[in-house]
């Protein structure tokens, strides 16, 4: 295994380094409540994926900022350890998450002509085998180390080309995440040029006021969510990726829409939705189902801390009553027609170890906001910076 001291002098004539502990726990933690809040439907089958433009396209371009000082430190340790002359541009940035079934044989990462630009590879573990997945072993067909056990807050940095031909062994219980970055000799193919017309367009007039409408996440189409392994069965199996992972964290999604159908499907999760567990109602209204969602990953990143609740808002909870219970019901079937695959693809055990408190719940939800609101106004100031180099 590689080290910090591996990185001194040119090396382009090594192929891969690996450096354990290169980000934090709470990086690790906070780009996995990202993900989790925010993912769709992935490029290949069991796998789930969050990009930056998406996280633009769906109204949350404030969940950018954690990744931009790791994207620098990653750009500069490639570009130290090959001994490169000239900066390196970031071709793309996603997290990606591996589950039950999930797997990817012998390839290069440049091994299609379209992504000929992909010249280096930065893969960062954002949880550990063994401990939060089982299988998904990461092996290169040649060379040391041939195997990289993933850790929490390790980094492989590998050429994408075929020194470094590689295969992950199937996922075979829990979500295998990592922070994935490709890096281009070419700046003809930077992300952040292309980031950056993206954002501009959406610039808020002030920097220093932050709209609510800013701060508010909207859904992609419903296809980029649904998940379903047999496409032949689509609309009589599979599950919602956003219900799914608010079912497995123990909640319910309710909505005061009269009456539902399967032809609501999509536009009953853009409406206002509340939150339940346990028949009790949480009665503020989130916007949609991504900001319900968004809540309710927060709650179990940060929301497990006591928090100081001095000045929060209150909000009410109350008993569902039988008619909201059967609202419930129909509309985890209508989300969630396989439950027992959402568990096997999204259920994480640990998040179920903390007794549940509703008190706890609403100071995280004003948390959530604070939050928020920080980042956006990070990203405002990041974007003034460009515009005015520009």
């Amino acid at each position: 295994m590689g080290n910090e001291d591996d990185t001194t002098g040119e090396n382009q004539n090594q192929a891969r380094l690996i450096i354990p502990d290169f980000l934090s726990l709470q990086e690790c933690k906070e780009l996995e409540f990202i993900h989790r809040s925010c993912s769709t439907v992935g490029y290949r089958p069991n796998v789930f994926s969050t990009t930056l433009s998406h996280l633009i396209a769906t109204n949350s371009p404030h969940l950018i900022i954690p990744f931009l000082s790791i994207r620098d430190r990653l750009r500069e340790k490639v570009e130290e350890f090959f001994g490169c002359e000239y900066e390196l541009s970031v071709e793309f940035t996603g997290l990606i998450s591996w589950t039950r079934g999930a797997s990817i044989g012998w390839h290069t990462d440049d091994n299609r002509p379209y992504l000929k630009q992909r010249h280096f590879t930065a893969v960062c573990y954002l949880n550990t085998y063994g401990q939060d997945f089982k299988g998904g072993l990461f092996h290169f067909r040649d060379g040391h180390p041939s195997t990289v056990v993933p850790t929490a807050g390790a980094v492989s940095i590998y050429t994408a080309d075929d020194r470094n031909v590689h295969l992950v062994d199937e996922i075979l219980e829990g979500e295998r995440l990592t922070l994935a970055m490709w890096f281009s000799r070419d700046s003809a193919h930077d992300e952040d040029t292309k980031l950056i017309s993206l954002l501009s367009s959406n610039m808020p007039c002030s920097s220093s006021k932050v709209s609510e409408e800013l701060l508010l996440p909207k859904p992609a189409s419903s296809n980029m969510y649904w998940f379903c392994p047999d496409q032949e069965q689509n609309e009589e199996s599979g599950f919602d990726i956003c219900c799914a992972r608010i079912y497995v964290a123990g909640f319910d999604v309710y909505s005061t829409e009269e009456e539902l159908s399967c032809s609501d499907f999509s536009e009953l999760l853009q409406q206002p939705l509340q939150l339940a567990r346990s028949n009790v109602l949480f009665e503020q209204e989130f916007t949609n189902v991504l900001h319900a969602l968004q809540a309710v990953q927060f709650y179990l990143w940060k929301g497990t801390t006591p928090e100081d609740s001095e000045g929060v808002r209150r909000r009410k909870i109350s008993l569902l009553s039988e008619l909201e219970q059967g609202t419930v019901a129909s509309m985890k079937s209508m989300f969630v027609k396989d439950n027992e695959l959402a568990n096997k693809m999204f259920r994480d055990d640990k998040c179920c170890l903390h007794e549940f408190d509703w008190a706890e719940f609403t100071v995280s939800v004003d948390e959530l906001e604070r939050y928020s609101r920080r980042l956006q106004k990070e990203l405002n100031l990041v974007l003034l910076f460009h515009l005015h180099l520009a």
